[in-house]
């Protein structure tokens, strides 16, 4: 019986017991049948039938995240669908088992569980937050599960058990404060929601603008749930920032964004540089009101090439012409196809093997954003840095982009950053 097992039981009873009332257990996928009628087989994960095998999906579908992590969910299935119809993964279709994170990271752990344990899953895609990374993190480790993280996030963390298809700290943070610097801001202002991610991005721009010898003019931080800006709106007027460096993520980004037009604050009145808004928010929170604000991600729906097309096009094809593709989706669309590329050249589903192939360093995948790599000694993406601009039309036009950079999750090629002894946050 694995340790974790024994911790979580009681909260994994009560998680399930919960489920039953509210309707939010296991879905069947809809590309191969339903996933709960795979035969559970091994008692380790990694486990498929004759035809299928199996994988989990772990997202907040409800909750503050809900509204950033739906298009993840859906860029998932659509690669799924599209590996399926190409002939699958070794022969076998690809089924999802598919569990609500609810936004919340000790659900995310319990739900991890369940897919590992109960569900037998040969890979887990899935998480937004840190924090709920770092929940499932300690779950596939001792497991020996295998985690696919789709999501930008600030670094300072390697796990053999989990590959990171978005951006490591060098590949968004960083670029984007030079940037800003070259452009000539001289006083930030840090905003951003209270858990791991914001907090240790800050850290990073503290150092950064330090070495730069610039100022940070203010630093304040939000509940995930919290609505009311006002007070934080007062301190950025009193402030008289040049630029807000903004880590707000879910629903906060709605409330505060929509709260400075309120006050008829625009781009031209306060700059705002956001790690967490990508063309899935802009259309939640409107056009009109984020126009002229920029954004650091490493791919965009308007990025030009010929995968891209296809991939906008299959994706609005699937779930309707209303919808946009985002960094976060790209990088979980990529990370299905990059999975089975490892599978295949592993010649397995089994976890271990998978990752000893993840490690060889020679799995890629030519994706909308170009053409991405594992960095087999970190399990990292070596991937281009784009920085956008959001326009009048919900788009965000690149106005600056990088060859593809390694990822250095450390930062331990930056001296300034070594000299701040920048260290993780739990």
């Amino acid at each position: 019986m694995k340790k974790f097992k024994r911790l979580l039981s009681v909260l994994s009873s009560a998680a399930l017991a919960a489920a039953m009332f509210t309707s939010c257990g296991t879905q069947a996928g809809n590309s191969g049948g339903s996933a709960s009628d795979s035969p559970a087989g091994e008692s380790k994960a990694g486990t498929s039938s004759e035809e299928t095998v199996k994988v989990g999906l772990l997202h907040s579908l409800t909750g503050a995240m809900a509204i950033s992590e739906k298009s993840v969910r859906d860029a998932e299935v659509l690669a799924i669908e599209e590996i399926n119809a190409s002939g699958g993964v070794l022969g076998k279709k690809i089924v999802y088992a598919e569990e609500d994170g609810a936004s919340e990271p000790s659900t995310f752990a319990t739900k991890a569980e369940k897919l590992i344990d109960s569900e037998k899953v040969a890979t887990i895609f899935g998480c937004w937050t840190s924090s709920s990374r770092k929940a499932v993190k300690p779950i596939v480790e001792d497991y020996e599960a295998l985690l696919w993280y789709p999501v930008q996030y600030e670094g300072m963390e390697s796990s053999k058990n989990i590959v990171y298809t978005g951006a490591a700290p060098n590949q968004q943070i960083v670029p984007a404060i030079d940037y800003l610097i070259d452009k000539g801001y001289k006083k930030f202002f840090l905003l951003g929601s209270d858990y791991v991610f914001p907090r240790t991005a800050n850290m990073i721009i503290n150092a950064q603008v330090k070495n730069a010898g610039l100022e940070v003019v203010g630093e304040e931080y939000a509940d995930m749930d919290q609505t009311d800006f006002a007070a934080i709106i007062s301190k950025i007027e009193a402030a008289k920032p040049d630029v807000i460096v903004n880590t707000l993520n879910g629903t906060g980004n709605v409330s505060f964004f929509k709260q400075m037009n309120e006050k008829n604050y625009t781009s031209d009145s306060y700059m705002t540089m956001s790690f967490s808004i990508a063309e899935e928010e802009v259309a939640t929170i409107g056009a009109d009101i984020l126009k002229g604000h920029m954004v650091s991600w490493n791919y965009y729906q308007t990025t030009e090439g010929e995968k891209n097309k296809a991939f906008v096009s299959a994706y609005k094809a699937k779930f309707g012409d209303s919808r946009v593709t985002s960094d976060p989706a790209e990088a979980a669309y990529d990370a299905v196809y990059l999975w089975a590329d490892a599978c295949t050249k592993a010649n397995s589903f089994d976890p271990d093997k998978v990752i000893k192939a993840v490690e060889s360093g020679e799995i890629s995948f030519d994706a909308p954003e170009g053409k991405v790599t594992i960095q087999g000694d970190n399990h990292h993406l070596v991937k281009p840095v784009r920085i956008g601009q959001v326009g009048t039309d919900g788009l965000i036009s690149e106005v600056y982009a990088t060859d593809p950079v390694a990822p250095d999750p450390y930062l331990t090629t930056y001296k300034w950053a070594v000299d701040a002894g920048i260290q993780p946050l739990e």
